[in-house]
């Protein structure tokens, strides 16, 4: 191969690499909010020791959008975190959040909150921020409309005895 057809096959291979990375689409969070103490977690009555648990629950990351739903009939694929789809288990989709992330989706619409795992990627609609499993979203009562406007939280917890 001559020299030149090297650099042309070079030069050819970073215009591609470059119109490739301006197809990725950023995720724009509707709000994020700050890094701080939550008021409900901070100070928690210890019922087997009668007094205060100390624990400060900051959270670190922070999200609303939209939230969408997965269930039976994609049962039988694995997720890609390798694990097996499961309908019936409190896991979750994000683009970016990495595997194994517990976070706290708040309906917005009802108050109505549930944990779940982070152990997949998605959603690839546009517009929506979290594909959930079907039993996740009978908790936070949105099977009937399929969608539903959610915070979701990711947090960590500091202090003696958490």
């Amino acid at each position: 191969m001559k020299l030149g057809s090297i650099r042309h096959t070079w030069a050819i291979l970073a215009v591609c690499l470059v119109l490739l990375a301006g197809c990725q689409q950023p995720i724009n969070p509707t709000t994020l909010a700050p890094a701080g103490p939550l008021d409900h977690g901070a100070g928690e009555v210890d019922n087997n020791k009668g007094g205060v648990t100390g624990c400060t629950e900051f959270v670190t990351y922070a999200e609303e959008g939209v939230a969408s739903w997965y269930g039976k009939p994609r049962q039988i694929r694995k997720t890609a975190s390798g694990e097996r789809l499961d309908w019936n288990a409190p896991t979750a989709a994000h683009r970016n959040l990495p595997f194994g992330s517990r976070i706290r989706v708040t309906n917005l619409e009802n108050g109505q909150k549930t944990i779940l795992t982070i152990n997949d990627r998605g959603p690839f609609k546009k517009g929506r921020i979290l594909d959930i499993s079907q039993k996740s979203a009978g908790d936070l009562g949105f099977i009937r409309q399929g969608l539903a406007p959610v915070r979701v939280e990711m947090a960590e917890t500091t202090g003696a005895n958490c």
